[in-house]
């Protein structure tokens, strides 16, 4: 067994020549300890007050960027972050194609350089005004006298031979879509005057732009037993047609006659001029 040497009897310590430390009062190591903590945590308090109540710009240099840190000397204190909505700027909420710009600018990047208007792609250019669609001359022959053509003579639509160049214009008329029904026909005449009824017979007068007129001057085509001919109904007179009696244009009801049919008969040819 190892021998163990026990301390000699705090009665007798001239025996041995141990004796206690007595210039030291007990438990001194402890509370030095004890005061070194206290000091350090005064020390860390006020160093953690003076950071908070810098000015900003001390705070700034010693803080790290903004980033979700934390300021050193302070445990769980992130930086406030703004909640506060700002309405972007432009017209409908939108930014506009300056600001856009101006952002691109500041952020470094060069923004792509706006369209050359001169340089435009084939796809881009204005495509050509559509034509005007042509002005239909037409004239018109009867059935049963294929020589005879509406002729306007003295103001009045009669059935003539062809002649000189006179006759030839005095022939011919614009067709038009019906001044009243725009499914139906109006002729029009070189001087800008109009076939119309008056008293059921034919003439050609001055558009006065009254409801009457413009449904005097409107006629329909309607099929006819003549083939490749067509018979044209007055638009405010159903069951009239227009007919050749005596060689002059008038408004006459429907005839079951083959007089009658024929008469009423009528090709739309170009026209003479």
């Amino acid at each position: 067994m190892p021998d163990t040497k026990s301390q000699p009897p705090h009665d007798r310590p001239w025996e041995t020549g141990w004796a206690p430390d007595t210039t030291r009062a007990p438990g001194t190591r402890r509370l030095y300890l004890a005061g070194v903590l206290a000091v350090a945590t005064v020390v860390a308090c006020v160093t953690a007050i003076s950071m908070t109540g810098s000015p900003p710009d001390a705070v700034s240099k010693s803080a790290p960027p903004s980033d979700g840190g934390t300021i050193p000397g302070l445990a769980g204190y992130a930086s406030p972050s703004d909640t506060t909505t700002v309405p972007p700027k432009g017209k409908s909420g939108l930014a506009t194609s300056e600001e856009s710009t101006s952002a691109a600018r500041q952020q470094g990047s060069s923004p792509s350089p706006a369209p050359d208007p001169a340089s435009k792609s084939p796809s881009s250019k204005p495509s050509p005004s559509s034509p005007k669609p042509a002005v239909t001359w037409r004239s018109v022959r009867s059935a049963n006298y294929p020589e005879r053509y509406w002729h306007v003579s003295g103001g009045y639509v009669k059935l003539d031979a062809v002649r000189g160049p006179e006759s030839r214009e005095d022939s011919t008329f614009k067709l038009v879509k019906g001044l009243a029904d725009s499914s139906c026909y109006s002729f029009a005449t070189h001087d800008g005057n109009y076939l119309r009824h008056r008293s059921f017979v034919l003439i050609a007068d001055r558009n006065d732009g009254s409801s009457l007129f413009k449904q005097d001057a409107t006629f329909c085509a309607r099929s006819s037993s003549v083939y490749g001919a067509i018979m044209l109904e007055s638009v405010n007179y159903p069951g009239r047609f227009l007919r050749h009696q005596n060689f002059q244009l008038k408004l006459d009801p429907y005839q079951y006659s083959d007089l009658y049919r024929s008469d009423s008969a009528f090709q739309l040819v170009d026209g003479l001029t």
